[in-house]
């Protein structure tokens, strides 16, 4: 009997522990963490309109990435299965190597991971963005 009382004792522990580095993951936090100097190029595709840009001067990554750092997301529930979006954007870093993708759908919502975020500090400069398809 003993031995099944730890058994049972392991698998509880592992339980709790599993769950417990889970619920870690919606501990809010920052999901883009990289200086404009060390991006090469912003890649932003219009899921409305069909139409990609490709930002590769300063003004435009500085202002995207100061805005994207400065946000603080809470993770939500799962993204999968859904589809469409307004902008997909791809950072890449100055190797070319892809860093984020992240696709925005709102100044207060983002998929990325497979799961829906919301901005718990300041917002996505949404506007910003729009204008530079329609500017």
């Amino acid at each position: 009997m003993g031995n099944k009382k730890q058994v049972v004792l392991l698998i509880l522990t592992a339980i709790a522990l599993f769950g417990g580095l889970y619920a870690t993951t919606y501990i809010p936090k920052k999901i883009v963490t990289i200086e404009p100097s060390e991006v090469s190029k912003i890649e932003i595709f219009d899921g409305n309109q069909g139409e990609m840009i490709t930002l590769d001067d300063a003004e435009h990554k500085e202002n995207i990435i100061l805005n994207l750092n400065d946000i603080t997301f809470s993770k939500g529930k799962l993204s999968l299965g859904y589809s469409g979006y307004r902008f997909r954007v791809t950072i890449y870093d100055n190797t070319g190597k892809e860093y984020k993708e992240l696709i925005i759908n709102s100044d207060e919502k983002i998929r990325y991971n497979g799961f829906f975020y919301t901005v718990k500090s300041s917002s996505i400069d949404y506007d910003y963005i729009e204008h530079l398809f329609n500017g």
